[in-house]
């Protein structure tokens, strides 16, 4: 079995805190920005990016 950098064994309660940790934020960023990832791309980005793309090839 696998040991820690200080030579103890790893903790099961760590595990479980990390995906409880990684539920709260990935919930919380959800709240925070999914109305804004909803948006729609406005055009005149949109044609920013077209023009870009056409400079490159």
């Amino acid at each position: 079995m696998g040991k820690s950098m200080d030579g103890a064994p790893p903790r099961k309660g760590r595990q479980s805190r990390d995906q409880a940790f990684d539920v709260w934020l990935k919930r919380g960023l959800h709240q925070l920005f999914d109305d804004v990832v909803n948006e729609p791309v406005p055009e005149e980005l949109l044609k920013l990016i077209e023009e870009d793309r056409s400079r490159q090839d």
